[in-house]
């Protein structure tokens, strides 16, 4: 093995990827090569390190200095003085990782400092494309302990005791899942693992299979010796692409190394994993949909029972857990049930990644133990909302998850908490939202997404769906009437009851949870014909205040309905009934007299 006194890790994430980071790395090599360091310094391609808001991130050891916003131009410098003369390159330095002139451990950092990496522990640590690496952080070793020491009831019983439940959404206890598809006698029986993330702002199982492929890889492997299976599908999204390239070199080096196919590690233990890739339907993430995919049907619901575990894919014994699920299983082997057991609540064990995103200063992903306050993630972790603008309400658990207000920041994060306040953990979407953004509109779009993606087999789902969100659209339009939130509610309890599959049963979430947290809102939208926030276009009016108007001229110069007018160097007024209230008059005025209510 070559020992090298440098390693440049680059973030080679989706985000960063977007952000030129392959470029930023070519440009390391060529450097390097340049200064005669290539037997001293190696440059690594990673997986997502977390922090997004500040990609492209290079980090380099030993000393992990923390350059964020890197561009390709900058390279020729960190190397120059950083490499070459040990001098960091200060300006480039993510600020909150400098303390008094030295530099701070990552785990120090106000982003890191609450987190436990578990999920994600080897993601911005290794190459994924490198099976050799994946190796010498303890990979493959909880398979081999499985296959070599353990009998399948052992396996499931340590899944058991460890508490963990199903991340996908459901909080399904996995062990338990496990057990049902070992008790099913039959000829063959299949793992499946669902990387179909289809949740707006979601992208927790994207990060784990771009950074970190070979531990989803020995988690299905031991999971198909723990019910007897033969056979694994992993469900990737097509849009994917950096995520189904690595997944398909991680599966090749697992065959060439023996870890795959016939006889892994010498032990008779056969079995195999292959990608189906899936079209981009937000449906398909539901188990029975997804089953129907990959069997090349249209991916729709099905009900239940049977369950998968007694008759799933091609009606065979079946177990389905997703992406993040599986990434535990190995370290819970290598560490023990008990200790990962020790970290969350009584009922909620472990940890739990979330993408935490929208108006929220540190966007990227974020591993907490079970049971941490949503203050402490949106505050302690995430920074806060930008520009000093005042926190509104959190949504979590993607498009079916429901939106919580301040009042309840210092709720746990754990499944029986969030369900208690109208919402669910869901597979770990968390959007932020400020005092700018207006609760109906979010409930509308959510909405509009729902109706989009409903696969349209139940009736609950396919027509009570659209009916709100016909009555959403009225609300945002001015046209809301009395009545109408008793309409959304009486809709969305009863397609919460009759939807055929989960998604439809929590599609209502957003809506409901507005209403219960912010009815005031809707009501101003009914009643008073005026959007609190300044978001509904239709109940938007704009005003020219006479005190600041300077007479200038440039907003009725840029109206492209003609209906300002006035004359130079006195206020200017702007015609309502012709106005369409797309705002350029308020963006094109330099003396901020035009103002909208």
């Amino acid at each position: 093995m070559e020992m090298y006194r440098s390693h440049v890790m680059i973030c080679r994430g989706t985000g960063c990827t977007s952000s030129n980071s392959e470029q930023i790395a070519k440009n390391f090599e060529e450097e390097i090569k340049k200064h005669g360091l290539e037997k001293e310094v190696v440059v690594e391609r990673t997986g997502c390190f977390g922090l997004c808001a500040l990609g492209p991130v290079v980090i380099i050891y030993p000393e992990a200095s923390f350059y964020s916003m890197v561009k390709p131009e900058d390279v020729e410098e960190i190397v120059k003085e950083h490499l070459v003369k040990g001098r960091v390159v200060k300006r480039l330095l993510y600020a909150e990782s400098v303390e008094e002139n030295r530099l701070k451990a990552l785990e120090e950092v106000d982003f890191f400092k609450k987190q436990v990496r578990v999920a994600l522990r080897n993601c911005g640590i290794i190459n994924p494309e490198n099976i050799d690496e994946y190796i010498a952080f303890d990979g493959y070793k909880a398979l081999q302990k499985v296959l070599t020491e353990m009998t399948p009831a052992e396996v499931i019983d340590v899944v058991k005791k460890s508490g963990l439940r199903g991340r996908g959404g459901a909080g399904f206890p996995t062990g338990m899942k496990w057990d049902f598809a070992s008790k099913s006698v039959n000829d063959q029986k299949y793992v499946l693992c669902n990387a179909d993330e289809g949740d707006p702002g979601a992208f927790m199982d994207r990060s784990v299979l771009e950074g970190d492929p070979h531990s989803i890889l020995e988690a299905m492997t031991i999971a198909g010796y723990a019910i007897g299976a033969s056979q694994g599908y992993i469900y990737c999204r097509a849009e994917y692409p950096i995520a189904v390239k690595r997944l398909g070199i991680a599966i090749g080096q697992a065959r060439q190394y023996g870890l795959l196919g016939d006889n892994i590690m010498g032990t008779g233990f056969k079995f195999d994993i292959e990608l189906r890739l899936g079209a981009g339907a937000f449906v398909c993430g539901e188990e029975t949909a997804l089953i129907a995919s990959i069997e090349g049907q249209r991916g729709m619901p099905r009900p239940r029972p049977p369950f998968p575990a007694n008759k799933g894919l091609f009606a065979k014994p079946t177990i389905l857990n997703n992406v993040e699920t599986y990434a535990n299983i190995p370290v819970i082997f290598n560490k023990g049930p008990e200790w990962f057991a020790s970290m969350g609540t009584e009922k909620s064990k472990g940890t739990k990644v979330f993408a935490l995103g929208g108006k929220i200063n540190n966007t990227g992903l974020v591993e907490i133990p079970m049971g941490t306050t949503l203050r402490d993630v949106i505050y302690e972790i995430g920074g806060g909302c930008p520009n000093g603008k005042k926190f509104k309400a959190v949504q979590t658990g993607g498009p079916s998850g429901g939106c919580i207000p301040e009042e309840h920041l210092d709720s746990p994060i754990d499944y029986e908490s969030l369900a208690a306040l109208g919402s669910i953990i869901g597979s770990g979407g968390m959007i932020v939202m400020d005092e700018d953004n207006c609760m109906v509109d979010i409930a509308r779009f959510f909405m509009d997404f729902i109706v989009d993606e409903s696969c349209g087999k139940c009736t609950p789902c396919r027509e009570g769906t659209k009916r709100m969100l016909e009555i959403l659209e009225r609300i945002t339009e001015g046209k809301g009437e009395e009545g109408d939130l008793d309409k959304l509610e009486s809709l969305a309890k009863n397609i919460k009851n009759a939807a055929l599959c989960g998604l439809g049963q929590t599609a209502p979430n957003p809506v409901l949870s507005t209403i219960r947290y912010f009815r005031d809102e809707y009501e101003a939208h009914i009643k008073d014909k005026k959007c609190p926030a300044g978001v509904c276009k239709e109940l938007l009016d704009y005003f020219i205040i006479a005190d600041k108007c300077k007479g200038c001229g440039i907003c009725a110069k840029n109206c492209p309905q003609q209906c300002i007018s006035g004359q130079p160097k006195t206020p200017y007024t702007i015609d309502s009934s012709k106005c369409i209230k797309c705002g350029v008059c308020m963006q094109k005025c330099p003396f901020k007299a035009i103002i909208r209510k």
